[in-house]
């Protein structure tokens, strides 16, 4: 069973900058694309930003030209740049594709106020 582990979470003011790390085990992480995932209070879970095996990103328009996602080994980035109170949630990475979804992680706290 894949192990997904996100981290780099934390408060920062708007227009500030945070970057997610995503450490995932077993072998669906190389062959398969992976994304990042939030979900608001009150909200629904939506992917965000999406990387395939071959290294191709799809993001969402609330945050196209923001955040950038990456991966390097057996880990997968999110850089978040020009944070806005609206993308206060928390962060969960997981398979882009719907139906091969993996258990979800604990998931990391993004939280943009002054």
């Amino acid at each position: 069973q894949v192990q997904l582990v996100e981290s780099g979470g934390g408060l920062v003011q708007p227009g500030g900058s945070l970057r997610l790390s995503c450490a995932a085990s077993g072998s669906i992480f190389s062959i398969n694309a992976m994304g990042w995932y939030r979900q608001a209070p009150g909200k629904q879970r939506e992917l965000v930003a999406a990387i395939t095996s071959g290294g191709s990103t799809n993001y969402a328009d609330s945050v196209k030209g923001r955040f950038t996602i990456y991966r390097a080994k057996n880990t997968v980035y999110l850089q978040m740049n020009s944070l806005k109170p609206e993308d206060t949630a928390v962060y969960y990475c997981n398979t882009a594709i719907a139906t091969m979804v993996q258990p979800w992680g604990q998931g990391t706290q993004v939280t943009v106020s002054s």
